[in-house]
């Protein structure tokens, strides 16, 4: 499925299941920022999850509606402006909750009456089983969201990079977090970032693995070395790599 006016493109294997979740992209931006925001589709039920929601309402909703979507929650992988922007009006009008972890709830301080604040304990959203998984770093309350052989990772795991990190502790957070990624995580699994940057999102993890720079470090203070190396300016540029 693709509509160019969206970028809507339904990124799911088409070698899988037909009872498989349905990953479904949707491109949206403000000014310079570019973000990929996910509905995520359980086929047997019609019920979804969105991923990250921000700036453009009548986009996303127009998505939902041509992939016959019923809007059943909002996860959150950190709360940064650009990532959780519609939570709350898309939450208001669709009364479904929002998903995000405890840390970073504490951490933002983000407040609604949808709020749930979750651990790493697994549920289900129709079929679908969400497993979240805990990766501090680029915030305290970072999580990766693994439904079936997809993986939404926010800022956490680019295909060409990762998060920005400003502070030593934060980095090694960070190294931390990817090491667990790539062992707890099965190598064919499909990886949905945030940001595109060079590849298309649904690279897998184990390709990433290969060519991603971040994930060759083998210590906490080689990694947090080049992470934290200077001339990669302030929190709003986008270079990641």
């Amino acid at each position: 499925m693709n509509d160019a006016r969206d970028g809507l493109r339904d990124v799911g294997d088409s070698s899988a299941s037909s009872l498989a979740p349905s990953v479904f992209l949707v491109k949206v931006e403000r000014g310079v920022m570019k973000n990929n925001n996910y509905v995520v589709r359980d086929p047997s039920t019609a019920q979804a999850v969105l991923v990250d929601p921000a700036w453009e309402i009548e986009t996303l909703q127009e998505t939902l509606e041509r992939t016959q979507s019923h809007l059943s929650g909002i996860l959150v992988t950190h709360t940064h402006s650009d990532h959780i922007d519609l939570a709350r009006p898309l939450a208001e009008f669709y009364n479904c909750p929002i998903w995000m972890s405890r840390e970073e709830a504490a951490f933002s301080g983000f407040q609604s009456r949808h709020l749930i604040a979750i651990d790493e304990r697994p549920w289900r959203v129709g079929a679908m089983r969400i497993e979240p998984i805990l990766t501090p770093g680029h915030t305290p309350g970072c999580v990766c969201f693994l439904i079936g052989d997809n993986l939404f990772t926010g800022d956490v795991l680019f295909a060409e990079g990762c998060g920005i990190c400003f502070e030593l502790d934060e980095a090694h957070a960070m190294y931390d977090s990817l090491q667990m990624l790539k062992t707890r995580v099965p190598a064919d699994t499909h990886v949905f970032p945030g940001h595109t940057y060079i590849r298309p999102p649904g690279q897998k993890l184990g390709d990433i693995m290969r060519y991603n720079i971040y994930l060759q470090f083998t210590d906490r203070d080689s990694f947090a070395a080049y992470r934290l190396r200077k001339g990669q300016g302030g929190p709003k540029v986008l270079d990641f790599r």
